[in-house]
């Protein structure tokens, strides 16, 4: 396969995973922001979406204040925020349009339908009926599209490289979720309203039913933490992606891939046999910090094996 043709592909599925895992994390944060809280905590809890993104400084320059509406209008689709969910459906359409001989009539049409669905509305007009709705908008075109790959792609190196993009973009953002909400929730405390929350972050990644399904019991702040990282049959858990990441690699490996094969490799072996209580010892920000980094590395070292780069892509 070409490299041009295999970036396009790897570009494509992550811009439209990065547009559903967006809309996970801004959905969370809207959920809890119903929670009563004083406005100093729920701005905190706002501008944590900022610092995750890296998008502090940008959003400072159009907005100022980190409020829910603020931060709601420069992730939803700010002109200016490349960023934000507008931009993620944009470029992952662009991507999909450059290859359009190598992805299914299915595949093209329904991501085309959800970008002409979403273009020239207003932030008023897409969040008419509040941004839950929006939200739920964004992960079922991406489940739509994700569904549509699944059963119309001959799973082929253009199929490698479309799985490879969705599970190393999806470990990135549960990381980030994680992370934003570990820190600023209080592990230890036994409130409604904690509860409320943690709820409110099993339910962003699609994990309520499946986390009362294996413990059977109340909320824990360590077990949610267990099953977003460790478990190996949540498709959201960083385990789960990581034997993705592996096992796509292995398909497409070539001679120049032998240590990114191998770095995956360890980071999967390091999750499968690691335990909460030694990541909980290390620190839960610390951990999941050095487990983005090696995402990052893991993608920068798909593009340099395999991959053009045409500028920044991420």
């Amino acid at each position: 396969m070409l490299s041009r043709t295999a970036d396009h592909l790897f570009w494509m599925s992550r811009y439209v995973e990065r547009a559903e895992n967006l809309a996970r994390l801004l959905d969370v944060a809207w959920q809890m922001s119903l929670v009563p809280q004083s406005p100093e905590a729920a701005n905190q809890n706002w501008n944590g979406i900022l610092v995750l993104n890296s998008l502090e400084d940008a959003f400072a320059r159009k907005y100022g204040e980190a409020n829910a509406n603020n931060v709601l209008r420069f992730m939803v689709n700010e002109p200016d925020n490349p960023a934000s969910l507008s931009s993620c459906l944009r470029m992952g359409r662009e991507n999909a349009s450059a290859v359009r001989g190598a992805i299914t009539a299915e595949m093209w049409e329904t991501l085309n339908a959800a970008w002409l669905e979403l273009t020239g509305q207003s932030y008023e007009q897409l969040t008419t009926n509040g941004p839950g709705e929006f939200f739920e908008w964004v992960k079922l075109r991406a489940s739509l599209i994700r569904g549509v790959t699944l059963g119309t792609m001959l799973q082929d190196e253009a199929f490698d490289f479309i799985r490879l993009g969705t599970l190393l973009e999806r470990a990135d953002n549960t990381a980030r979720i994680l992370d934003v909400k570990y820190h600023v929730l209080k592990p230890e405390a036994e409130e409604a309203s904690d509860f409320y929350q943690w709820g409110a972050l099993l339910r962003s990644v699609s994990a309520f039913e499946v986390y009362r399904k294996i413990y059977r019991d109340v909320i824990n702040p360590k077990r949610v933490a267990e099953l977003l990282i460790l478990h190996p049959d949540m498709p959201r858990s960083l385990l789960f992606c990581l034997k993705g990441v592996v096992k796509n690699l292995e398909s497409l490996s070539n001679g120049h891939a032998r240590e990114t094969l191998r770095r995956a490799g360890q980071l999967h072996s390091e999750l499968r046999y690691g335990r909460i209580e030694d990541i909980l010892e290390h620190g839960m920000h610390e951990y999941l910090n050095d487990f983005m980094d090696r995402i990052s590395d893991l993608g920068d070292r798909v593009s340099s094996d395999f991959l053009v780069s045409f500028g920044e892509a991420a």
